[in-house]
C-alpha cells in the first residue's frame, strides 16, 4: 500500500514540471486537474481500518473538486478570454523547470531533517508537499497571466492538502471538507477578479493592473 502512496504522490509531484514547463493554458490547466485527482485518491490508502462513509464522501469530493469542477470553471475562463498561451512570463520555462527541479530536491533533502513519525519515515507526502508549495509559489511569482496564477494557487494549495493528510487520523473529516470549501470559494472569487480584468483592460496580463488610478 505504501509502494502505491509513493507512486500517486510521485506522479504529483512529477507533474509540477509539466505545469512549470508549458506555456499552453489549456495543459497547464489539465496538469493541475490530474494533480487534484491523484492527491484526492490519496485518503483512501491512507485508511487502513474499515472504511468511512466520511472518507468516502471526501475523497469523492476532493477529487470532482479539484479534477473537474476547478478546471471546467478554468476552461470557461480561457475560453472567455480568448487566450490559448502565456508568451511573457516574469521567469522563462527553462528558468522555471531548473527552479522546479532544485525545490524538489530541495524538499527531499529538508525532508530527511524533519523530525517524523516512524510510518511517515518511508514516504513521500513530506518531501512532496513541499515540493508542491514551492511549485506553487513559483507559478505565482514567475507569470502574468491570471488563469496562470489560479493554477499556481491550486498547486500551492495541494501542497497543503498533502500536509494535512499526515494527521488523516486525528483531524476529523469536516476540517478536511471546511479545506476544500474554502479552496472552491476562493476560486469563485479570483473567478470574478479575472472577470473584471477582462473587461477593464481586455487582457488576463496581470501586469496591466499597476496601470490602475483613482
Amino acid at each position: 500500500m505504501n509502494e502505491i502512496l509513493n507512486l500517486l504522490t510521485g506522479l504529483a509531484v512529477g507533474l509540477n514540471l509539466l505545469a512549470l514547463g508549458t506555456s499552453r493554458l489549456r495543459l497547464l490547466i489539465r496538469a493541475v486537474a490530474a494533480q487534484g485527482v491523484l492527491l484526492g485518491l490519496l485518503p483512501l490508502l491512507l485508511e487502513h481500518g474499515a472504511m468511512d462513509w466520511q472518507l468516502v464522501f471526501i475523497t469523492i469530493a476532493t477529487v470532482a473538486g479539484k479534477g473537474f469542477i476547478i478546471p471546467t470553471l478554468l476552461h470557461r475562463a480561457m475560453r472567455t478570454a480568448n487566450i490559448a498561451r502565456e508568451l511573457e512570463p516574469f521567469i522563462g520555462y527553462i528558468s522555471s523547470l531548473l527552479l522546479g527541479a532544485a525545490a524538489t530536491i530541495a524538499a527531499v533533502v529538508i525532508a530527511q531533517h524533519l523530525p517524523l513519525f516512524p510510518e511517515h519515515v518511508g514516504s513521500l507526502l513530506v518531501p512532496g508537499a513541499i515540493a508542491l508549495i514551492l511549485t506553487g509559489f513559483i507559478l505565482l511569482i514567475g507569470r502574468t497571466k491570471a488563469i496562470s496564477q489560479v493554477c499556481g494557487y491550486l498547486i500551492l494549495e495541494n501542497g497543503i492538502y498533502l500536509f494535512g493528510l499526515l494527521l488523516i487520523h486525528a483531524t476529523p473529516m469536516l476540517v478536511e471538507f471546511g479545506i476544500l470549501l474554502d479552496v472552491t470559494v476562493g476560486i469563485f472569487i479570483i473567478g470574478i477578479i479575472v472577470d473584471r480584468i477582462q473587461r477593464a483592460f481586455d487582457s488576463l496580463d496581470t501586469r496591466k493592473l499597476t496601470a490602475l488610478h483613482e
